[in-house]
């Protein structure tokens, strides 16, 4: 059982993916915004991060930018701005991972949680 952190401003991206990641036996735990996410990050000390790039206040990269050297886990960074965002940015900010928003398959997030857990 992994533990891990969802970040997102949007209440209905934090719901389905943490159903699917309890479905599976993960514990989850949620941030609305930076500033939880921070505090929920160096709390748990979470196993994967499920990482928005923009929300209000501090975005998904302030957050990988005041983690920096405390990253002890994977970090999926999520973005509906794909233009903008995809895996090389998402690499240079400090994730190994990049998934754009909307999931075409959020099934599909199941089997990426298992590799990246399983690859540890």
């Amino acid at each position: 059982m992994a533990k891990i952190l969802i970040v997102d401003d949007e209440d209905i991206i934090r719901r389905a993916l943490a159903r699917i990641f309890t479905s599976e036996k993960h514990q989850v735990i949620e941030a609305a915004d930076g500033e939880q996410a921070i505090a929920q990050w160096r709390e748990v000390q979470p196993d994967l991060v499920f990482l928005d790039v923009l929300m209000p206040g501090r975005t998904g990269v302030q957050v990988l930018e005041e983690m920096e050297g405390n990253i002890h886990c994977k970090v999926v960074l999520m973005s509906a701005y794909t233009g903008e965002y995809n895996l090389e940015t998402a690499k240079a900010l400090g994730a190994q991972y990049f998934i754009p928003k909307p999931f075409d398959d959020i099934q599909s997030l199941k089997s990426l949680v298992e590799e990246i857990l399983d690859g540890e």
